[in-house]
């Protein structure tokens, strides 16, 4: 593949994908149970950097401290977590890999848990604390499913491996939760549902460096991601460093997993629907993938957190509910299909 012929179709993708990404984050900003025009949203945003307030301060409220860091936020974690899923698939050349199904989720929820139960680490890390312990737990749930997977790392052991280890997590989760002061649960409950709900400004501040520096080094390293697909012996013959590249990448999509659960909770799926959609339409180049899958998952989860909270209102339903809606039987008919090749 030619270098104009994959940096054409990256600059096509890119721009469709950020348009479509930009007009869905301004909708869901004007829907909701106060409508808003879209006019509004512009004025409220240009008013934050030419200090020229033209707005009711109400809609000013509504639009800057309710809903848009919400949307910014679910645009980040979509990003991440899609971003997470294309690496998962790429390294491991399995089409149902992603942060969810392989128990990283579970272990970065369990890590947030603890980090709210016990408070250890509060005094050094501040606002880091959560992150931090949720990027050890999932560190630890992704290192367990390899472990049992054992070197074939075959779909269907993975997906077996990632059970056993989702299931411990889950129980040590439940056992935390049964402890747990009712203000604690309360807090907890939010990880486990998955929700991006009440979030502020200092929650997308936290995500932006993981998300920036994380995306930024797996692009930089999608050309040794291509080779990965030719198998490992292969990629050694081409001048990869097999171990310290595997290395690097998954931790850096588990940095970004935990970063994304330690802010909205658990959300499934996202990392294995979109690298699969956009693989089949931009192609298996993650040069072109990695990037166009980040502004995929970014919409997507946009679009199904303005569904989570306007479909039964004024009740909001969690945005992994929706998520997994539609994520459950694409996984069902893609392992399906998957097996029938087999």
């Amino acid at each position: 593949m030619s270098g104009r012929n994959w940096l054409s179709r990256l600059t096509l993708w890119s721009g469709t994908l950020t348009t479509l990404l930009l007009f869905t984050m301004a909708a869901a900003i004007c829907w909701g149970s106060t409508e808003l025009g879209m006019a509004d949203v512009g004025r409220v945003v240009a008013s934050r950097f030419t200090g020229v307030s033209a707005v009711d301060p109400a809609v000013d409220a509504i639009i800057w401290q309710i809903r848009l860091p919400r949307v910014v936020l679910a645009a980040m974690v979509g990003a991440a977590l899609a971003g997470a899923g294309v690496v998962f698939q790429g390294l491991l050349r399995n089409p149902l890999a992603d942060p969810y199904i392989l128990g990283v989720s579970s272990g970065a929820a369990l890590g947030a848990a603890l980090a709210i139960f016990t408070g250890m680490g509060t005094a050094v890390l501040g606002a880091w604390t959560v992150p931090a312990w949720a990027f050890i737990l999932a560190s630890a749930a992704l290192f367990l499913v390899l472990g049992l997977a054992g070197k074939a790392m075959r779909t269907e052991t993975l997906i077996l491996s990632g059970v056993v280890v989702q299931a411990f997590f889950g129980a040590l989760l439940t056992f935390v939760i049964a402890v747990a002061s009712a203000e604690e649960m309360q807090r907890i409950q939010y990880w486990i549902m998955g929700s991006v709900a009440l979030r502020e400004w200092h929650h997308a501040t936290a995500i932006l460096p993981f998300l920036v520096l994380g995306l930024g080094l797996v692009w930089l390293m999608s050309g040794s991601l291509n080779l990965f697909s030719l198998g490992e012996r292969s990629a050694g013959h081409l001048g990869v460093s097999v171990r310290r590249t595997r290395t690097v990448l998954l931790l850096t999509a588990t940095l970004m997993t935990a970063a994304a659960v330690a802010v909205s909770g658990t959300i499934g799926f996202v990392g294995l629907i979109i690298p699969h959609v956009m693989r089949r339409l931009t192609g298996p180049d993650h040069r072109v993938l990695l990037p166009v899958s980040a502004l995929a998952g970014a919409m997507f989860l946009v679009a199904a957190d303005t569904l989570a909270r306007t479909v039964m209102e004024p009740r909001e339903l969690p945005i992994g509910v929706v998520t997994a809606l539609i994520g459950a039987p694409f996984f069902a008919w893609q392992l399906r299909r998957s097996l029938r090749h087999r």
